[in-house]
């Protein structure tokens, strides 16, 4: 019996051990100014050993063809210098980068929805698009980034123009010798036509799993299991790990309800909410063999003047659950 045991455990260790280390990632927000080494102290100190760097484009609507970027009017770490820099800053501390450089549109209406209104403007787009991502596939190579972000919750432009996309991503491989992913949101991410040429499935993981007003741990694991079994079947498909791009939730009541909802309004902090569903998502994944790990969302650079006991938002700064994620951050490696 001892034996067999002891022949169980080996199996399961060596299985273990032969995994890639975990993405214990935070999604680090672009500082309006520029910043020093202290700023990353505090994502040391939550045991993170990744970090999303997002340098940002501008669309002024969603039929607008140009992005604008790397201007000065943009805030410094949504430019190529400041990204450049916090990069170098968080690999001094031992943190590797996914560099994702995003697109938003004025007004904060959903990139998902980004369409063009005929031929010549998704032209146009298709052109903007490209220079904007090879200024930093570039840069990326130039700091031997390991993964890239080719895109964020950008569906219709994916469906709709497939070959620009494959496109693109043979003109990133030629410049950039990192990984690949695509962060695509949640209701979206099996509908990617690119995953074969990526190098992980990137899901935006703001997947409704309760509609309690506090839910349970319990209660939050098994609205999980309908999305994981999608999530694997996709995986069973491509072969391709899978990354949380992006995860997390609010500290606001029904925060499984819609996880998506950033809304600004204030009140109904739930703090044992957004605990227990960053404690259900940990138990479902983060020991899974196909899954690499992810990023949470989000994190200020001002760490001492964020999140709180009044916060309902994302950041887990300054709440409990920047304890959780230092505890789970240290023993899930």
């Amino acid at each position: 019996m001892n034996k067999v045991f002891l022949l169980l455990f080996i199996i399961i260790f060596s299985s273990c051990a032969s995994q890639e280390p975990k993405i214990n990632g935070i999604s680090f927000v672009g500082s309006p100014r520029e910043i020093n080494s202290t700023a990353i102290d505090p994502v040391v100190k939550v045991n993170a050993n990744w970090a999303a760097v997002m340098p940002f484009g501008f669309v002024r609507n969603l039929e607008t063809p140009t992005v604008v970027f790397n201007i000065e009017r943009q805030w410094w770490g949504e430019r190529r210098d400041g990204a450049k820099k916090t990069i170098e800053l968080l690999n001094k501390r031992g943190i590797e980068v996914m560099l994702k450089p995003q697109i938003w549109v004025w007004q904060g209406e959903f990139t998902g929805n980004i369409k063009m209104n005929s031929e010549e403007n998704w032209d146009v787009l298709e052109k903007s698009y490209t220079e904007f991502i090879m200024l930093y596939a570039l840069l990326a190579e130039e700091m031997k980034v390991p993964i890239l972000c080719i895109g964020t919750e950008l569906h219709t432009f994916v469906q709709t123009r497939p070959q620009f996309w494959s496109q693109l991503i043979d003109k990133i491989r030629a410049v950039y010798k990192g990984k690949l992913t695509y962060a695509e949101n949640w209701d979206q991410f099996d509908n990617a036509p690119f995953w074969n040429q990526l190098d992980y499935i990137g899901v935006d993981a703001y997947f409704p799993v309760s509609q309690s007003k506090s839910p349970t741990v319990a209660e939050m694991k098994q609205g999980w299991q309908e999305h994981k079994n999608d999530i694997i079947e996709l995986y069973t498909k491509v072969k391709k790990p899978v990354l949380f791009t992006e995860y997390g939730y609010r500290s606001v009541h029904y925060t499984g309800k819609e996880p998506w909802d950033s809304n600004k309004i204030e009140g109904n902090i739930d703090f044992e909410a957004q605990n227990n569903a960053l404690t259900a998502l940990y138990q479902e994944f983060w020991q899974e063999p196909w899954f690499a790990g992810g990023f949470l969302w989000k994190w200020f650079h001002n760490h001492s003047e964020v999140g709180g006991k009044n916060n309902n938002r994302f950041t887990i700064q300054n709440k409990p659950s920047e304890k959780l994620i230092k505890e789970f951050y240290s023993i899930n490696k």
